[in-house]
């Protein structure tokens, strides 16, 4: 998942060889998604936009071709190793939670699985919703992942119990770091307090089957947390047929929701 923190509070290294992986898995998921959340006429040419914690850059360049070379989009993350720039797309190293918003005019910002992470991820939030140009709008994307994961089909129960058991281990291990797991249903209301208007919410889940590109970002991230995995008393045999259940077609589960949540800065102020 991309990012805007720097040190252990993350759980993922943007600087491991599984990152690409796991953000290009990322992207094929919630690239569609976003494209619809931040269409026209959020998106418009001429615009400025901010895209916070950019990983891979996908979403970035998709602003900077929708506004045109006489609009900016700024493209952030404390690790700026897999993003580049181009003629309107500015790439800065930038931490979200200790430097100062890059400007306060921005028709568009964009966070995502960014502020979930962020144990003072509500002050973020008031600071992104003052760099807004009046009108502007500020869209926040995250997973909730207070429900647990709803296994559909597994060639066993073993199988099944096996997929819980790590998930949950994840899970506990992405807490341990700080991260608010069912901080999306929050956004929302913190975007209506925030003093943004029209703000509304949209969710998204999908099955995703053993051998799928979401079936993989699960294995991709238990070789990202694998140390810490293990110190939770998994075993590597365990982590390998978790591994290979994700491979396996007779294996779907639900995705987590996603949850898109955006508002807009009233006009006059």
């Amino acid at each position: 998942m991309p990012t805007d923190i720097r040190d252990t509070e993350y759980t993922f290294d943007n600087g491991s060889p599984e990152a690409v992986p796991q953000l290009r898995a990322l992207e094929s998921f919630l690239d569609p998604i976003t494209a619809g959340r931040i269409a026209p006429p959020l998106l418009a040419p001429g615009g400025v936009c901010w895209e916070i914690g950019a990983g891979g850059g996908s979403v970035a360049r998709a602003m900077a071709r929708a506004v045109g070379p006489a609009g900016r989009v700024l493209a952030t993350d404390i690790d700026t190793g897999h993003l580049a720039p181009a003629a309107n797309l500015e790439v800065r190293r930038h931490d979200v939670r200790t430097d100062p918003a890059p400007g306060d005019a921005f028709d568009l910002i964009h966070a995502r699985l960014v502020l979930l992470h962020l144990p003072d991820r509500r002050r973020v939030l008031g600071t992104l919703a003052g760099a807004l140009a009046p009108g502007g709008w500020l869209v926040v994307e995250e997973f909730d992942c207070s429900a647990p994961l709803r296994v559909l089909t597994a060639p066993t129960d073993d199988a099944a119990k096996l997929f819980t058991q790590v998930t949950d281990a994840m899970l506990g291990i992405l807490q341990s770091h700080g991260a608010d797991l069912a901080w999306a249903q929050d956004v929302h209301a913190e975007l209506a307090a925030a003093g943004l208007l029209e703000v509304d919410t949209v969710t998204h889940s999908q099955s995703w089957p053993g051998g799928s590109v979401g079936a993989s970002l699960y294995a991709t991230n238990s070789r990202q947390l694998e140390p810490e995995l293990l110190d939770t008393g998994l075993s590597p045999g365990q982590l390998e047929a978790f591994r290979k259940l994700l491979r396996d077609p007779a294996f779907a589960v639900m995705s987590y929701q996603f949850v898109s949540t955006r508002g807009r800065r009233p006009a006059g102020r």
